[in-house]
Protein backbone atom coordinates (compact mmCIF):
# COMPACT_ATOMS: atom_id res chain seq x y z
CA UNK A 1 0.00 0.00 0.00
CA UNK A 2 1.24 3.32 -0.75
CA UNK A 3 3.17 5.29 1.92
CA UNK A 4 3.99 2.03 4.04
CA UNK A 5 7.07 2.09 4.15
CA UNK A 6 8.99 -1.10 2.40
CA UNK A 7 11.51 -1.90 4.73
CA UNK A 8 14.53 -4.26 3.53
CA UNK A 9 17.89 -4.92 5.01
CA UNK A 10 20.78 -4.56 2.62
CA UNK A 11 23.40 -6.70 3.27
CA UNK A 12 24.92 -8.57 5.86
CA UNK A 13 23.01 -7.24 8.55
CA UNK A 14 19.16 -5.79 7.64
CA UNK A 15 17.27 -9.11 9.06
CA UNK A 16 18.72 -8.02 12.23
CA UNK A 17 19.00 -4.25 12.33
CA UNK A 18 16.13 -2.47 11.55
CA UNK A 19 16.51 0.67 12.10
CA UNK A 20 13.08 1.94 12.90
CA UNK A 21 13.96 5.69 12.80
CA UNK A 22 14.88 4.91 8.52
CA UNK A 23 11.73 2.96 7.85
CA UNK A 24 12.12 5.18 4.92
CA UNK A 25 9.50 8.27 4.51
CA UNK A 26 7.93 6.45 7.74
CA UNK A 27 4.24 4.83 7.63
CA UNK A 28 2.74 8.33 7.00
CA UNK A 29 -1.00 5.98 7.57
CA UNK A 30 -3.84 8.02 9.14
CA UNK A 31 -6.42 5.86 10.17
CA UNK A 32 -9.92 7.30 11.60
CA UNK A 33 -12.85 5.99 11.23
CA UNK A 34 -11.37 3.40 8.98
CA UNK A 35 -10.22 5.68 6.17
CA UNK A 36 -6.92 5.57 5.41
CA UNK A 37 -4.94 8.10 3.36
CA UNK A 38 -1.65 7.04 2.67
CA UNK A 39 1.32 8.17 0.76
CA UNK A 40 4.16 7.05 -1.45
CA UNK A 41 6.35 3.61 -0.82
CA UNK A 42 9.86 3.96 -0.42
CA UNK A 43 12.85 2.46 -2.41
CA UNK A 44 14.33 1.14 0.33
CA UNK A 45 12.65 -1.48 -0.23
CA UNK A 46 14.53 -2.64 -3.00
CA UNK A 47 18.20 -1.80 -1.25
CA UNK A 48 20.18 -5.00 -2.82
CA UNK A 49 22.23 -7.34 0.09
CA UNK A 50 25.71 -6.49 -1.50
CA UNK A 51 27.33 -7.02 2.18
CA UNK A 52 26.20 -10.82 1.54
CA UNK A 53 29.03 -11.20 -1.09
CA UNK A 54 31.87 -9.81 1.06
CA UNK A 55 31.35 -11.49 3.67
CA UNK A 56 31.32 -14.38 1.52
CA UNK A 57 34.76 -13.62 0.89
CA UNK A 58 35.87 -14.25 4.53
CA UNK A 59 34.09 -16.08 6.45
CA UNK A 60 35.50 -19.44 5.70
CA UNK A 61 38.77 -20.22 6.13
CA UNK A 62 39.94 -23.59 4.62
CA UNK A 63 43.83 -23.81 5.62
CA UNK A 64 44.22 -26.81 7.20
CA UNK A 65 44.81 -26.52 11.30
CA UNK A 66 48.39 -26.07 11.96
CA UNK A 67 50.27 -28.56 14.31
CA UNK A 68 51.56 -25.42 16.75
CA UNK A 69 49.54 -22.47 17.24
CA UNK A 70 51.12 -19.36 18.93
CA UNK A 71 50.48 -19.56 22.64
CA UNK A 72 51.28 -16.04 23.49
CA UNK A 73 47.94 -15.47 21.16
CA UNK A 74 46.02 -17.85 22.55
CA UNK A 75 46.81 -16.45 26.08
CA UNK A 76 46.12 -12.84 25.28
CA UNK A 77 42.32 -13.63 23.79
CA UNK A 78 41.97 -16.05 26.61
CA UNK A 79 42.79 -12.67 29.23
CA UNK A 80 40.08 -11.10 27.08
CA UNK A 81 37.04 -13.82 27.34
CA UNK A 82 37.78 -13.63 31.14
CA UNK A 83 37.15 -9.70 31.20
CA UNK A 84 33.25 -10.71 28.72
CA UNK A 85 30.34 -11.14 30.54
CA UNK A 86 29.60 -14.13 31.91
CA UNK A 87 26.97 -15.67 29.37
CA UNK A 88 29.86 -15.71 26.85
CA UNK A 89 31.39 -18.28 28.34
CA UNK A 90 28.79 -21.18 26.34
CA UNK A 91 29.78 -19.85 22.88
CA UNK A 92 33.39 -19.41 23.36
CA UNK A 93 33.51 -22.87 25.79
CA UNK A 94 36.54 -23.87 23.39
CA UNK A 95 38.76 -21.41 24.48
CA UNK A 96 40.39 -23.22 27.15
CA UNK A 97 44.17 -23.95 26.95
CA UNK A 98 44.65 -27.84 25.43
CA UNK A 99 43.82 -30.34 28.46
CA UNK A 100 46.85 -32.39 27.16
CA UNK A 101 49.52 -29.68 28.29
CA UNK A 102 47.44 -27.63 29.96
CA UNK A 103 49.89 -28.28 33.54
CA UNK A 104 53.00 -27.96 31.10
CA UNK A 105 55.27 -24.80 31.64
CA UNK A 106 55.40 -24.84 28.28
CA UNK A 107 51.83 -25.86 26.84
CA UNK A 108 50.90 -25.49 23.52
CA UNK A 109 47.41 -23.95 23.13
CA UNK A 110 45.40 -25.13 20.51
CA UNK A 111 44.08 -22.04 19.39
CA UNK A 112 43.33 -22.60 15.99
CA UNK A 113 40.40 -25.18 17.10
CA UNK A 114 38.54 -22.58 19.05
CA UNK A 115 35.60 -21.35 17.72
CA UNK A 116 35.71 -18.43 15.10
CA UNK A 117 39.04 -18.77 15.02
CA UNK A 118 41.13 -19.43 11.98
CA UNK A 119 45.11 -19.68 11.40
CA UNK A 120 47.84 -19.71 8.89
CA UNK A 121 50.26 -22.65 8.19
CA UNK A 122 52.67 -21.00 10.35
CA UNK A 123 50.09 -21.10 13.33
CA UNK A 124 48.97 -17.56 13.52
CA UNK A 125 45.61 -16.16 14.17
CA UNK A 126 44.36 -14.49 11.19
CA UNK A 127 40.73 -14.43 11.20
CA UNK A 128 38.23 -14.19 14.21
CA UNK A 129 34.56 -14.99 13.44
CA UNK A 130 32.37 -14.28 16.08
CA UNK A 131 29.56 -12.75 14.90
CA UNK A 132 25.91 -13.53 16.33
CA UNK A 133 28.53 -15.55 19.63
CA UNK A 134 26.42 -13.88 22.34
CA UNK A 135 29.49 -11.93 23.47
CA UNK A 136 28.94 -9.50 25.60
CA UNK A 137 31.42 -6.44 27.02
CA UNK A 138 34.03 -4.83 25.66
CA UNK A 139 37.46 -3.91 23.70
CA UNK A 140 39.17 -2.68 26.47
CA UNK A 141 41.20 -5.91 26.74
CA UNK A 142 41.05 -6.96 23.21
CA UNK A 143 44.77 -8.06 22.64
CA UNK A 144 45.52 -5.32 19.38
CA UNK A 145 48.59 -5.69 19.83
CA UNK A 146 49.74 -9.98 20.40
CA UNK A 147 47.68 -10.47 16.69
CA UNK A 148 49.71 -8.77 14.30
CA UNK A 149 48.88 -11.49 11.47
CA UNK A 150 44.94 -10.73 11.61
CA UNK A 151 42.90 -10.44 8.92
CA UNK A 152 39.72 -10.85 9.29
CA UNK A 153 38.09 -9.33 12.42
CA UNK A 154 33.89 -9.80 12.26
CA UNK A 155 32.00 -9.70 15.95
CA UNK A 156 28.99 -8.46 14.44
CA UNK A 157 25.35 -8.91 16.28
CA UNK A 158 26.55 -9.40 19.51
CA UNK A 159 26.25 -7.33 23.07
CA UNK A 160 29.79 -5.41 22.79
CA UNK A 161 29.56 -1.94 23.95
CA UNK A 162 32.17 0.90 24.96
CA UNK A 163 34.37 2.87 22.80
CA UNK A 164 36.36 1.53 19.92
CA UNK A 165 39.96 1.07 20.96
CA UNK A 166 42.55 3.40 19.37
CA UNK A 167 45.18 0.44 19.06
CA UNK A 168 42.20 -1.03 16.54
CA UNK A 169 45.47 0.72 14.17
CA UNK A 170 47.52 -1.83 15.40
CA UNK A 171 46.23 -4.49 13.31
CA UNK A 172 48.37 -3.47 10.12
CA UNK A 173 47.17 -6.61 7.81
CA UNK A 174 43.62 -6.14 8.55
CA UNK A 175 41.21 -6.35 5.39
CA UNK A 176 37.96 -6.49 6.60
CA UNK A 177 36.36 -5.04 9.88
CA UNK A 178 32.66 -5.65 11.11
CA UNK A 179 31.83 -4.43 14.71
CA UNK A 180 28.23 -3.65 13.23
CA UNK A 181 25.16 -4.16 15.25
CA UNK A 182 26.65 -4.01 18.88
CA UNK A 183 26.10 -1.25 21.52
CA UNK A 184 29.76 0.82 20.27
CA UNK A 185 29.57 4.62 21.56
CA UNK A 186 32.09 7.24 20.75
CA UNK A 187 33.69 8.16 17.60
CA UNK A 188 35.19 6.92 14.85
CA UNK A 189 39.03 6.42 16.09
CA UNK A 190 41.27 8.21 13.07
CA UNK A 191 44.16 5.47 14.06
CA UNK A 192 41.29 3.36 11.53
CA UNK A 193 43.56 5.04 9.47
CA UNK A 194 46.28 3.04 9.87
CA UNK A 195 44.84 0.11 8.20
CA UNK A 196 45.90 0.73 5.26
CA UNK A 197 45.39 -3.08 3.52
CA UNK A 198 41.36 -2.46 4.51
CA UNK A 199 38.71 -2.96 1.83
CA UNK A 200 35.77 -3.43 4.08
CA UNK A 201 34.88 -1.82 7.09
CA UNK A 202 31.61 -2.31 8.23
CA UNK A 203 30.06 -0.44 11.78
CA UNK A 204 26.25 -0.58 11.29
CA UNK A 205 23.96 -0.17 13.80
CA UNK A 206 25.98 1.09 16.65
CA UNK A 207 25.59 4.60 18.96
CA UNK A 208 28.21 6.12 17.32
CA UNK A 209 28.64 9.67 17.10
CA UNK A 210 30.51 12.52 15.43
CA UNK A 211 32.00 12.88 12.37
CA UNK A 212 33.36 10.46 9.89
CA UNK A 213 37.46 10.55 9.97
CA UNK A 214 38.93 13.04 7.27
CA UNK A 215 41.70 10.14 7.97
CA UNK A 216 39.49 7.35 5.84
CA UNK A 217 41.13 9.05 2.92
CA UNK A 218 44.61 7.12 3.55
CA UNK A 219 42.76 3.73 3.11
CA UNK A 220 43.24 3.54 -0.70
CA UNK A 221 42.28 -0.12 -0.80
CA UNK A 222 38.90 0.08 0.32
CA UNK A 223 35.83 -1.44 -1.32
CA UNK A 224 33.04 -0.74 0.71
CA UNK A 225 32.07 1.22 3.73
CA UNK A 226 28.92 0.73 5.88
CA UNK A 227 28.30 3.34 8.43
CA UNK A 228 24.70 3.29 8.57
CA UNK A 229 22.27 3.22 11.42
CA UNK A 230 24.46 5.53 13.92
CA UNK A 231 24.36 9.10 15.48
CA UNK A 232 27.34 10.54 13.41
CA UNK A 233 27.03 14.01 12.29
CA UNK A 234 28.90 16.48 10.47
CA UNK A 235 29.73 16.55 6.86
CA UNK A 236 30.75 13.95 4.23
CA UNK A 237 34.41 14.02 3.77
CA UNK A 238 35.62 15.57 0.30
CA UNK A 239 38.34 13.42 0.70
CA UNK A 240 36.07 10.38 -0.20
CA UNK A 241 36.86 11.34 -4.02
CA UNK A 242 39.66 10.32 -3.66
CA UNK A 243 39.58 6.58 -3.26
CA UNK A 244 39.27 5.11 -6.69
CA UNK A 245 38.19 1.49 -5.22
CA UNK A 246 35.25 2.20 -3.72
CA UNK A 247 32.38 0.77 -5.03
CA UNK A 248 29.66 0.43 -2.27
CA UNK A 249 28.94 3.11 0.57
CA UNK A 250 26.25 3.23 3.18
CA UNK A 251 25.79 6.02 5.29
CA UNK A 252 21.98 6.81 5.70
CA UNK A 253 20.51 6.83 8.51
CA UNK A 254 22.37 9.58 10.71
CA UNK A 255 22.33 13.22 11.25
CA UNK A 256 25.04 13.85 8.40
CA UNK A 257 24.85 17.80 7.39
CA UNK A 258 26.40 19.90 5.17
CA UNK A 259 26.69 19.81 1.45
CA UNK A 260 27.47 16.46 -0.79
CA UNK A 261 31.01 16.96 -2.67
CA UNK A 262 31.28 17.12 -5.98
CA UNK A 263 34.46 15.43 -5.64
CA UNK A 264 32.21 12.31 -4.89
CA UNK A 265 32.22 12.53 -8.76
CA UNK A 266 35.42 11.21 -9.14
CA UNK A 267 34.97 8.02 -7.20
CA UNK A 268 35.00 6.27 -10.75
CA UNK A 269 34.29 2.56 -9.67
CA UNK A 270 31.08 3.33 -7.62
CA UNK A 271 28.59 1.03 -7.71
CA UNK A 272 25.99 2.01 -4.59
CA UNK A 273 25.94 4.98 -2.96
CA UNK A 274 23.07 5.07 -0.42
CA UNK A 275 23.19 8.67 1.54
CA UNK A 276 19.36 9.07 2.73
CA UNK A 277 17.93 9.76 5.74
CA UNK A 278 20.31 12.83 7.20
CA UNK A 279 20.28 16.08 6.94
CA UNK A 280 22.09 16.91 3.95
CA UNK A 281 21.77 20.22 2.51
CA UNK A 282 22.73 21.75 -0.91
CA UNK A 283 21.98 21.07 -4.24
CA UNK A 284 22.91 17.31 -5.88
CA UNK A 285 26.54 17.92 -7.35
CA UNK A 286 26.16 17.42 -11.69
CA UNK A 287 29.36 15.90 -10.77
CA UNK A 288 27.85 11.98 -9.82
CA UNK A 289 26.79 12.48 -13.59
CA UNK A 290 30.30 11.00 -13.73
CA UNK A 291 29.68 7.67 -11.83
CA UNK A 292 29.11 5.51 -14.68
CA UNK A 293 29.33 2.38 -12.82
CA UNK A 294 26.51 3.43 -10.65
CA UNK A 295 23.51 0.71 -9.75
CA UNK A 296 21.87 2.46 -6.79
CA UNK A 297 21.38 6.44 -5.67
CA UNK A 298 19.89 7.08 -3.07
CA UNK A 299 19.83 10.44 -1.67
CA UNK A 300 15.75 10.83 0.00
CA UNK A 301 15.04 11.85 3.27
CA UNK A 302 17.46 15.00 3.34
CA UNK A 303 16.54 19.07 2.71
CA UNK A 304 18.75 19.21 -0.70
CA UNK A 305 17.76 21.80 -2.78
CA UNK A 306 18.00 22.87 -6.34
CA UNK A 307 17.14 21.09 -9.77
CA UNK A 308 17.54 17.69 -10.30
CA UNK A 309 21.08 17.98 -12.90
CA UNK A 310 20.72 16.68 -15.67
CA UNK A 311 23.65 14.47 -15.89
CA UNK A 312 21.90 12.07 -13.92
CA UNK A 313 21.05 10.85 -17.17
CA UNK A 314 24.36 9.54 -17.90
CA UNK A 315 23.95 6.62 -15.58
CA UNK A 316 23.34 4.15 -17.68
CA UNK A 317 23.62 1.33 -15.25
CA UNK A 318 21.15 2.80 -13.09
CA UNK A 319 18.16 0.52 -11.80
CA UNK A 320 17.13 2.40 -8.46
CA UNK A 321 16.92 6.40 -8.19
CA UNK A 322 15.27 7.90 -4.91
CA UNK A 323 15.45 11.76 -4.55
CA UNK A 324 12.47 11.66 -2.34
CA UNK A 325 11.43 13.97 0.19
CA UNK A 326 13.63 16.65 -0.29
CA UNK A 327 13.16 20.15 -1.54
CA UNK A 328 13.81 19.83 -5.10
CA UNK A 329 12.38 22.09 -7.58
CA UNK A 330 12.49 22.74 -11.18
CA UNK A 331 11.16 20.04 -13.68
CA UNK A 332 12.14 16.07 -14.11
CA UNK A 333 15.03 16.16 -16.45
CA UNK A 334 14.05 14.30 -20.32
CA UNK A 335 17.25 12.69 -19.38
CA UNK A 336 15.85 10.39 -17.00
CA UNK A 337 14.72 8.22 -19.74
CA UNK A 338 18.01 7.29 -21.26
CA UNK A 339 18.26 5.22 -18.12
CA UNK A 340 17.16 2.27 -19.80
CA UNK A 341 18.16 -0.35 -16.76
CA UNK A 342 16.10 1.75 -14.36
CA UNK A 343 13.40 -0.40 -12.30
CA UNK A 344 12.17 1.96 -9.63
CA UNK A 345 12.36 5.98 -9.68
CA UNK A 346 11.56 8.17 -6.56
CA UNK A 347 11.18 11.50 -6.90
CA UNK A 348 7.59 12.16 -4.75
CA UNK A 349 7.62 14.59 -1.77
CA UNK A 350 9.04 17.43 -3.39
CA UNK A 351 8.40 20.98 -5.14
CA UNK A 352 8.98 20.01 -9.02
CA UNK A 353 6.76 21.16 -11.64
CA UNK A 354 6.20 21.38 -15.25
CA UNK A 355 5.24 18.40 -17.49
CA UNK A 356 6.13 14.81 -16.85
CA UNK A 357 8.48 14.07 -19.77
CA UNK A 358 6.91 11.74 -22.57
CA UNK A 359 10.67 10.56 -22.47
CA UNK A 360 9.82 8.39 -19.33
CA UNK A 361 7.76 6.17 -21.76
CA UNK A 362 11.19 4.64 -22.75
CA UNK A 363 12.30 3.20 -19.61
CA UNK A 364 11.01 -0.50 -20.43
CA UNK A 365 12.53 -1.84 -17.48
CA UNK A 366 10.58 0.49 -14.92
CA UNK A 367 8.50 -1.29 -12.17
CA UNK A 368 7.87 1.34 -9.62
CA UNK A 369 7.47 5.15 -10.82
CA UNK A 370 6.10 7.51 -7.92
CA UNK A 371 6.37 11.54 -8.31
CA UNK A 372 3.50 12.27 -5.95
CA UNK A 373 3.20 15.17 -3.62
CA UNK A 374 4.68 17.87 -6.02
CA UNK A 375 3.26 20.66 -8.03
CA UNK A 376 3.53 19.04 -11.90
CA UNK A 377 1.18 20.19 -14.70
CA UNK A 378 -0.22 19.22 -18.21
CA UNK A 379 -1.39 15.19 -18.93
CA UNK A 380 -0.34 12.29 -17.90
CA UNK A 381 1.80 11.24 -21.15
CA UNK A 382 0.28 8.09 -23.08
CA UNK A 383 3.75 7.27 -23.46
CA UNK A 384 3.32 5.70 -19.88
CA UNK A 385 1.16 2.73 -21.12
CA UNK A 386 4.83 1.55 -22.66
CA UNK A 387 6.06 0.64 -19.28
CA UNK A 388 4.34 -3.01 -19.74
CA UNK A 389 6.45 -4.09 -16.39
CA UNK A 390 5.02 -1.37 -13.99
CA UNK A 391 3.71 -2.91 -11.12
CA UNK A 392 2.78 0.58 -8.78
CA UNK A 393 2.19 4.04 -10.55
CA UNK A 394 1.95 6.99 -7.85
CA UNK A 395 0.97 10.49 -9.34
CA UNK A 396 -1.06 11.47 -6.29
CA UNK A 397 -1.35 15.01 -4.96
CA UNK A 398 -0.52 17.04 -8.43
CA UNK A 399 -2.00 19.21 -10.90
CA UNK A 400 -2.07 17.08 -13.43
CA UNK A 401 -5.02 17.76 -15.91
CA UNK A 402 -6.38 16.39 -19.15
CA UNK A 403 -7.94 12.97 -19.23
CA UNK A 404 -6.26 9.74 -18.19
CA UNK A 405 -4.57 8.10 -21.04
CA UNK A 406 -6.70 4.59 -22.36
CA UNK A 407 -3.01 3.34 -23.04
CA UNK A 408 -3.04 2.93 -19.02
CA UNK A 409 -5.25 0.30 -19.61
CA UNK A 410 -2.87 -1.76 -21.06
CA UNK A 411 -0.43 -2.38 -17.87
CA UNK A 412 -1.44 -5.61 -17.38
CA UNK A 413 0.82 -6.04 -14.36
CA UNK A 414 -0.47 -2.91 -12.49
CA UNK A 415 -0.86 -3.57 -8.52
CA UNK A 416 -1.17 0.02 -7.37
CA UNK A 417 -2.65 3.21 -9.36
CA UNK A 418 -3.13 5.91 -7.97
CA UNK A 419 -3.93 9.35 -9.26
CA UNK A 420 -6.18 11.21 -6.65
CA UNK A 421 -5.92 14.91 -5.85
CA UNK A 422 -4.91 16.05 -9.08
CA UNK A 423 -7.30 17.67 -12.27
CA UNK A 424 -8.16 14.74 -14.10
CA UNK A 425 -11.36 14.78 -16.36
CA UNK A 426 -13.54 12.39 -18.50
CA UNK A 427 -13.16 9.06 -18.67
CA UNK A 428 -11.40 5.96 -16.57
CA UNK A 429 -10.11 3.89 -19.05
CA UNK A 430 -12.16 1.20 -20.49
CA UNK A 431 -9.09 -1.71 -19.67
CA UNK A 432 -8.09 -0.61 -16.18
CA UNK A 433 -7.34 -4.38 -14.50
CA UNK A 434 -7.23 -6.18 -17.40
CA UNK A 435 -4.31 -8.24 -16.11
CA UNK A 436 -6.69 -9.04 -13.38
CA UNK A 437 -3.49 -7.54 -10.71
CA UNK A 438 -4.82 -4.64 -9.54
CA UNK A 439 -5.09 -4.33 -5.75
CA UNK A 440 -4.93 -1.01 -5.33
CA UNK A 441 -6.75 2.08 -7.56
CA UNK A 442 -7.21 5.53 -5.92
CA UNK A 443 -8.68 8.27 -8.25
CA UNK A 444 -10.60 10.27 -6.01
CA UNK A 445 -10.31 13.97 -6.26
CA UNK A 446 -10.54 14.56 -9.68
CA UNK A 447 -13.45 15.90 -12.01
CA UNK A 448 -13.68 12.54 -13.82
CA UNK A 449 -16.92 11.44 -15.69
CA UNK A 450 -18.83 8.32 -16.93
CA UNK A 451 -19.75 5.18 -15.51
CA UNK A 452 -16.78 2.69 -14.17
CA UNK A 453 -15.23 0.49 -16.68
CA UNK A 454 -16.68 -3.04 -16.98
CA UNK A 455 -13.57 -4.42 -16.56
CA UNK A 456 -13.21 -2.78 -12.83
CA UNK A 457 -16.51 -5.25 -12.21
CA UNK A 458 -15.00 -8.38 -12.52
CA UNK A 459 -11.52 -6.76 -11.11
CA UNK A 460 -11.36 -9.48 -8.21
CA UNK A 461 -7.98 -8.83 -7.05
CA UNK A 462 -9.23 -5.21 -5.72
CA UNK A 463 -8.34 -4.50 -2.15
CA UNK A 464 -9.02 -0.94 -1.99
CA UNK A 465 -10.57 1.54 -4.04
CA UNK A 466 -10.94 5.21 -3.67
CA UNK A 467 -13.54 6.57 -6.22
CA UNK A 468 -14.94 9.95 -3.91
CA UNK A 469 -15.19 13.49 -5.12
CA UNK A 470 -15.42 12.79 -8.72
CA UNK A 471 -18.66 13.37 -11.22
CA UNK A 472 -19.31 9.26 -12.02
CA UNK A 473 -22.24 8.04 -12.94
CA UNK A 474 -24.27 4.80 -13.57
CA UNK A 475 -26.29 2.18 -11.69
CA UNK A 476 -24.37 1.17 -8.57
CA UNK A 477 -25.90 -2.51 -8.35
CA UNK A 478 -24.86 -3.07 -11.39
CA UNK A 479 -21.31 -1.30 -12.03
CA UNK A 480 -19.73 -2.98 -8.80
CA UNK A 481 -19.49 -6.87 -8.50
CA UNK A 482 -18.23 -9.34 -5.78
CA UNK A 483 -14.74 -8.71 -4.66
CA UNK A 484 -12.96 -11.57 -2.32
CA UNK A 485 -10.31 -9.15 -1.06
CA UNK A 486 -11.57 -5.90 -1.30
CA UNK A 487 -10.98 -4.23 2.46
CA UNK A 488 -11.98 -0.60 1.54
CA UNK A 489 -13.88 1.50 -0.79
CA UNK A 490 -15.33 5.09 -0.98
CA UNK A 491 -17.59 6.11 -4.11
CA UNK A 492 -19.09 9.09 -1.83
CA UNK A 493 -19.98 11.95 -3.61
CA UNK A 494 -20.25 10.99 -7.30
CA UNK A 495 -23.88 10.46 -8.95
CA UNK A 496 -24.20 7.19 -8.48
CA UNK A 497 -28.12 6.05 -8.60
CA UNK A 498 -29.74 2.40 -7.91
CA UNK A 499 -30.06 0.46 -4.88
CA UNK A 500 -27.28 -1.26 -2.52
CA UNK A 501 -26.37 -4.83 -4.15
CA UNK A 502 -26.07 -7.80 -2.23
CA UNK A 503 -23.47 -8.49 -3.45
CA UNK A 504 -21.12 -6.35 -0.89
CA UNK A 505 -22.53 -9.11 1.40
CA UNK A 506 -20.50 -11.52 -0.71
CA UNK A 507 -16.77 -9.42 0.25
CA UNK A 508 -15.75 -11.62 3.57
CA UNK A 509 -12.97 -9.15 4.01
CA UNK A 510 -14.74 -5.85 3.50
CA UNK A 511 -14.36 -3.39 6.84
CA UNK A 512 -15.06 -0.01 5.19
CA UNK A 513 -18.28 0.65 2.69
CA UNK A 514 -18.67 4.14 2.08
CA UNK A 515 -21.39 5.87 -1.06
CA UNK A 516 -22.60 9.04 1.09
CA UNK A 517 -23.87 11.89 -1.15
CA UNK A 518 -25.23 9.91 -4.34
CA UNK A 519 -28.56 9.30 -5.46
CA UNK A 520 -29.29 5.61 -3.92
CA UNK A 521 -32.40 4.62 -3.12
CA UNK A 522 -34.16 1.40 -1.73
CA UNK A 523 -33.16 0.16 1.21
CA UNK A 524 -29.68 -1.37 3.06
CA UNK A 525 -30.33 -5.72 2.19
CA UNK A 526 -30.25 -8.10 5.12
CA UNK A 527 -27.61 -9.94 2.98
CA UNK A 528 -25.06 -7.23 3.95
CA UNK A 529 -24.73 -8.72 7.19
CA UNK A 530 -22.87 -11.53 5.75
CA UNK A 531 -20.21 -9.15 5.34
CA UNK A 532 -18.78 -10.37 8.84
CA UNK A 533 -15.90 -7.90 9.01
CA UNK A 534 -17.37 -4.66 8.19
CA UNK A 535 -16.26 -2.09 10.62
CA UNK A 536 -17.67 0.91 9.32
CA UNK A 537 -20.96 1.77 6.91
CA UNK A 538 -21.50 5.57 5.32
CA UNK A 539 -24.95 5.77 3.57
CA UNK A 540 -25.59 8.96 4.80
CA UNK A 541 -27.00 12.20 1.97
CA UNK A 542 -28.97 9.29 -0.22
CA UNK A 543 -32.44 8.40 -0.75
CA UNK A 544 -33.07 5.31 1.38
CA UNK A 545 -35.81 4.14 3.05
CA UNK A 546 -35.87 2.28 6.33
Amino acid sequence: MENDRKVSFHGLFKHHSLPQGKTNQLTQTKTGEGEEESMDSSPEFKRVMSLVAALALFTTFTIPLPTHASPIEAQALLKWKSCLGNHSDSSLSSWTPSPRNATSSNSTVSTCAWYGISCNRAGSVIGINLTSAYVKGTLDEFPFSSLSHLMYMDLSINSLSGYIPPQIGLLSNLTYLDLSINRFMGKIPTEISHLTKLTVLHLVSNELNGSIPQEIRQLHLLNEVALYSNHLNGPIPSSLGNLSKFARLYVYNNSLSGSIPPEMGNMANLEVLHMDTNFLTGPIPSTLGNLTKLIELNLFANELTGSIPLELGNLSRLSELSLSDNNLMGSIPPTLGNLMELTSLYLYNNKLSGHIPNEMGNIHAMLDLELSTNQLIGPIPSSLGNLTYLTSLFLRDNHLSGSIPRSLGDLVNLEVLQLDTNQLSDFLPEKLCQGGLLQNLTVSGNNLTGSIPRSLRNCTSLVRARFEENQLTGNISETFGVYPNLTFIDMSFNKFCGEISTNWGSCMHLRDLRIAGNNITGSLPPEIGNATQLGAIDLSFNSLVV
